[in-house]
């Protein structure tokens, strides 16, 4: 099964939550108006899109109403798919302009960081690219036996130490493993401490000065990845990580195992920064660049089918 197909199949229960009423509404639809955009409404926020978020959708759903344009149900179908993925901006790939290019990627302890981490180098090495891997979560032994197993499986690179050893030390480590070596990427596990503790901002910020020192002027992403089964807290952890750590793009896991895949829409709108990847699987092929177009289309598919 490809990618996609995945995540039409993972994407189904919000399908079912989100555009099964929606869909049912529309079936009933006697006239486009502002009963329709109510019900409408609650829906979305049901899904966890959010409520600014719907605001806008809404807002913009009932100003094309007004100019006469939506009459029947396809138009409104086709018009919301439309300004949904406004909503989510375009896809925007890693910058990897310089080699090695650095990707460090934080989070709390059970998003799914570590998996997140061996999926992406999966993914990269097949595109071509050569991976480092480096295990600068520490202060768990599992967490570094974990990502063995999955640098194991994408066939890249590990730079390891001994649980308890300084972060900033294997990421030195690394850096030097990856400029030698000629590697086009270095990706970096990090702890997955509470995002409002201290000592973790300040860990995140000497790996930064390592960093800098070892590998100037290297394109760098910092990559958030957030838990999509936890709702609204999601977006509450990509606020924090965002005053604290220069976000540029976020991992959403986890997207198969919840009915409010909506907060692919409310964590977009509210730190304005765009997701990079989605994951819809356990398995090592089950996270992907993420794809506006694909997203959307994975969510209408069954209801345009339907109806």
């Amino acid at each position: 099964m490809g990618f996609l197909a995945k995540l039409k199949e993972g994407l189904k229960k919000t399908r079912n939550a989100i555009f099964g009423p929606i869909a049912q509404l529309l079936k009933n639809l006697r006239s486009v108006d502002e009963d329709m955009l109510e019900e409408l409404e609650e829906t979305l926020i049901m899904a966890d899109v959010g409520v600014g978020c719907t605001e806008k959708i809404i807002d913009e759903l009932r100003a094309r109403i007004k100019e006469g344009k939506l009459k029947e149900k396809d138009q409104v179908i086709s018009t919301l798919e439309e300004i949904l993925k406004d909503q989510l901006g375009g896809g925007e790939p890693l910058h990897l302009d310089t080699k090695p290019s650095v990707v460090l990627v934080i989070g709390v302890n059970g998003v799914g960081k570590t998996t997140s981490i061996g999926k992406i180098a999966n993914n990269l090495k097949k595109s071509g690219k050569k991976v480092v891997v480096a295990a600068a979560d520490t202060f768990r032994a599992a967490a570094i036996d974990q990502l063995a197993v999955w640098c194991d499986r994408a066939r890249v690179e590990l730079i390891r130490q001994n649980e308890g050893s300084d972060p900033a030390a294997v990421v030195f480590d690394a850096c030097a493993y990856a400029r030698n070596q000629g590697a086009d990427v270095l990706l970096i596990d990090t702890a997955g401490r509470l995002h409002n503790k201290v000592n973790l901002m300040n860990e995140l910020a000497k790996i930064n000065r390592v960093i800098d020192r070892e590998l100037p002027g290297a394109s760098r992403e910092n990559l958030l990845v957030l838990d999509a089964t936890t709702g609204q807290n999601a977006v509450m952890q990509a606020k924090e990580f965002r005053n604290a750590a220069s976000l540029t793009g976020l991992i959403l896991t986890k997207l198969d195992g919840t009915a409010k895949g909506g907060i692919v829409f409310s964590v977009r709108e509210e730190v304005q920064v765009p997701v990079k990847f989605i994951g819809v699987g356990e398995g090592i092929d089950d996270m992907q660049p993420f794809d506006e177009n694909e997203f959307i289309g994975a969510l209408f598919e069954q209801n345009e089918q339907e109806n």
